[in-house]
């Protein structure tokens, strides 16, 4: 799992390993680019990840998601 790119995060799937108020279920909606225009190529290094049940969002680290005590990939 540690092999994920941040570039093609975008409308990924993902289950919350231990699900709280009901949501299990989340796409990522948005990646949040670096905020200093010299580093172009430099990769995002947040995410905003929604969960599908009731509409909130939370910003996250994207390397968050690599730790499968927090997520799986896909909807489990």
């Amino acid at each position: 799992m540690s092999h994920l790119n941040p570039k093609k995060l975008l409308l990924s799937k993902w289950t919350a390993a231990k699900p709280e108020n009901k949501e299990k279920h989340f796409i990522v909606t948005k990646l949040i680019e670096p905020e200093t225009p010299d580093t172009p190529d430099k990769p995002c290094e947040l995410i905003i990840i929604e969960a599908v049940h009731s509409g909130n969002s939370r910003t996250i680290p994207w390397k968050e998601l690599t730790d499968t005590t927090k997520w799986l990939q896909g909807w489990k």
